[in-house]
């Protein structure tokens, strides 16, 4: 006798239909693959064994160069700043050491183009982020030369890790931070950990600074440091920031006055691993941010993509996935259109993608 096979049937079908919502919403949550148009190592051999925290700048002639921190490992006294040059349509050029201290480490070079066409070189210089001292070299001719080294006053850093902007009135605005009241000791629980968010300001195209701030999360003093910065209309002006696990989410700011005050620091709906990020406002006015998008581990790192100014965010392009450490990504956008970050792969190298935002939903 043959079995009723239409219960069955109904049931598929009832199942197929209550899991197409979710089939789409999958779908739609998942961002189309992001097209890269170039991938490459600015090296694949060096004289140092790690490296991290690089930085992009585009030359007047349109050719880049890129530093980053390299030695031993970080915090090892051999660790100096190394720079790479790409000509025009060209390769990336072996990379030669600019610092040379070797009693201390040197920490997370930040490159800058001013408005008179010179290429500041930014670093740190010193046993630990929380004793380190700012510094500073100038190139007026593209990084061929370099002058000496200027040393910032105690309590003054420059840029501690991300590229400054130029404000639409021309003030420089430089996005630091402080990590204080802790060591390789101090237990990770202890009250008096302290990191903040501050900005330095120059109104003399950086012959003097002020400094504004703190910019902290309230209730949290150990809460945010690394801030990125764009200006999305004259003297507004918006910052995101690296937080610690405790809050794990990308932090906020805004200043309506030029980055002279700011609010308190709130997070976003975007996840951080305690690790670097950073953005850029593009040409047309969209925001481009490169992070990991995670709460832990820095693999995945990501890109994403704003149209209102950074109150929401696409979903995640992948840059990298595979186990491992891809962090403290670089961002910037040439003349072109063209965007160019920059990032730590694995510690070994230092990685070179470029994307067209324009081939982007």
């Amino acid at each position: 006798m043959a079995k009723n096979i239409f219960p069955m049937v109904n049931l598929l079908v009832l199942l197929a239909l209550l899991l197409v919502p979710f089939v789409l919403s999958s779908i739609l949550a998942s961002p189309p693959n992001l097209k890269v148009n170039l991938a490459e190592f600015i090296f694949e051999q060096a004289p140092f064994a790690q490296c991290h925290a690089s930085t992009i700048v585009e030359l007047p002639s349109g050719d880049l160069l890129a530093a980053w921190f390299g030695g031993k490992r970080e915090g090892d006294d051999s660790v100096q700043i190394w720079l790479s040059r790409k000509p025009t349509g060209g390769t990336w050029l072996s990379p030669e050491v600019v610092t040379n201290f070797p009693e201390s480490p040197c920490w997370n070079p930040v490159l800058f183009r001013d408005t008179r066409d010179q290429i500041w070189l930014f670093f740190k210089v010193g046993p630990s982020p929380q004793t380190w001292v700012g510094a500073y070299r100038i190139s007026i001719d593209e990084g061929q030369t370099w002058s000496d080294i200027t040393y910032l006053p105690a309590g003054m850093l420059g840029p501690i890790r991300n590229k400054p902007i130029i404000l639409t009135n021309g003030d420089i605005l430089s996005g630091t931070s402080v990590e204080a009241g802790y060591g390789r000791g101090t237990p990770p629980d202890a009250p008096y950990r302290s990191w903040a968010c501050w900005v330095e300001r120059s109104s003399d195209a950086g012959q003097t600074w002020s400094v504004h701030g703190p910019i902290t999360v309230p209730g949290e003093n150990f809460g945010v440091i690394q801030p990125t910065l764009w200006e999305s209309r004259p003297g507004v002006v918006k910052m995101l920031m690296r937080s610690t696990q405790r809050i794990g989410f990308i932090c906020e700011s805004t200043s309506s006055d030029g980055g002279k005050t700011w609010s308190p620091a709130r997070p976003t709906q975007l996840p951080n691993p305690n690790s670097g990020i950073d953005a850029v406002r593009m040409h047309d006015g969209k925001i481009s941010l490169a992070y990991n998008h995670t709460r832990r581990g820095r693999t995945p790192l990501n890109i994403a993509f704003s149209n209102d100014d950074g109150q929401t965010w696409s979903p995640p392009y992948v840059l990298e996935e595979e186990p491992g450490e891809y962090s403290y990504p670089a961002i910037i956008q040439t003349s072109d259109g063209r965007l160019h970050i920059t990032y730590t792969w694995k510690r070994r190298r230092i990685k070179h993608v470029v994307v067209d935002p324009s081939n982007i939903p």
